[in-house]
């Protein structure tokens, strides 16, 4: 099932096919600037290389809100065909995960814009996730339309301890963060069965297999600025990551071999978030043997980051990214 955007009454190239899912992009360069501003203080490297992935990532968000507002006013049938789509209208909830990375881009250099664009962006996050669940309940679907980006809207609610906490907000990071967990805990389960009894994802979403990845990363994440330091509990929810990662990394030569599409960008903010907890985890616990392995997952984040972003400006260039679904 292409992740691309819904045939419209016409069928020529254009606003109408916006995708949905290109609000992942910021997702992922705000990731891999994560990462970097993480390596500044672990790793000694250039600050000012994830400060400027942070702001083009703020950004690129303003620019696809932006159009997507465009093609809502022009084109409100085609938005509303991808809120309905089971795999498309999961996107939904990059759009606020988006937002919590530019709070967080924001949070060195002006706290208090910081606060309310993370407010904002909580509160939009919890309603995706509360209509994603009416949708769920209201209009109950087959097991196999379950995919892995089903995650972003219900369980991205982890991501926001891990700069509310840094902002002040404890409470609301704790309900956050029990909100997103419970989510995951229920979901999970439900997306290995349905990849492991169900059919074989269509070959333009074996890519977000990747996204088992965000939970774990993100959640090991959480829990050190939750309970103050990456000790024992974070630790064990850092090491089903670990494990995620590895079988990701045995699925690898199957995944890449998928012809390219918006999917691709399932790739760039797990990978980049578990490049984030390997760095917090060797800086609390750290050993000889680290900084190679997390230069090399630094660079191997950044590069998938490099490589997706340029075929992706290579469909824009050739007006594939506008096309009608085929």
């Amino acid at each position: 099932m292409p992740l691309a955007a819904p045939k419209a009454t016409a069928h020529a190239a254009g606003l109408p096919h916006l995708p949905l899912p290109l609000f992942a992009v910021p997702m992922g360069v705000g990731g891999v600037g994560l990462a970097w501003r993480e390596a500044a203080r672990v790793l000694a490297a250039p600050s000012a290389v994830g400060e400027a992935l942070l702001a083009l990532s703020a950004l690129l968000w303003l620019i696809i809100l932006s159009l997507h507002a465009m093609r809502l006013v022009r084109h409100p049938e085609a938005v509303s065909a991808d809120l309905r789509h089971p795999v498309r209208s999961a996107f939904t909830g990059a759009i606020t995960i988006g937002l919590m990375i530019v709070s967080a881009a924001v949070l060195p250099h002006a706290l208090g814009l910081a606060r309310a664009v993370w407010i904002i962006a909580v509160v939009g996050h919890v309603a995706v996730a509360a209509w994603t669940v009416c949708s769920l309940l209201s209009s109950p679907r087959e097991l196999a339309t379950l995919t892995p980006p089903l995650l972003i809207p219900l369980v991205g609610n982890i991501l926001a301890p891990l700069f509310g906490m840094k902002m002040g907000f404890e409470i609301p990071s704790l309900l956050m963060f029990g909100l997103g967990t419970g989510l995951w805990l229920f979901l999970q389960p439900l997306l290995f069965l349905r990849l492991m009894t169900g059919p074989p994802l269509p070959a333009k979403l074996k890519p977000t297999f990747a996204v088992l990845l965000a939970p774990p990363s993100v959640g090991a994440l959480a829990l050190a600025e939750l309970t103050g330091g990456f000790g024992p509990i974070p630790l064990t929810v850092f090491g089903l990551a670990v494990f995620i990662a590895l079988v990701i990394a045995l699925l690898a030569r199957d995944l890449i071999r998928a012809p390219f599409a918006l999917s691709a960008w399932a790739w760039t903010f797990p990978v980049a978030a578990f490049t984030v907890a390997c760095l917090a985890a060797a800086h609390a616990h750290p050993a000889a043997w680290q900084a190679p392995l997390l230069w090399g997952l630094l660079a191997l984040a950044s590069a998938i980051v490099g490589l997706v972003s340029v075929r992706t400006a290579q469909l824009a260039a050739s007006g594939a990214l506008l096309s009608p679904e085929a």
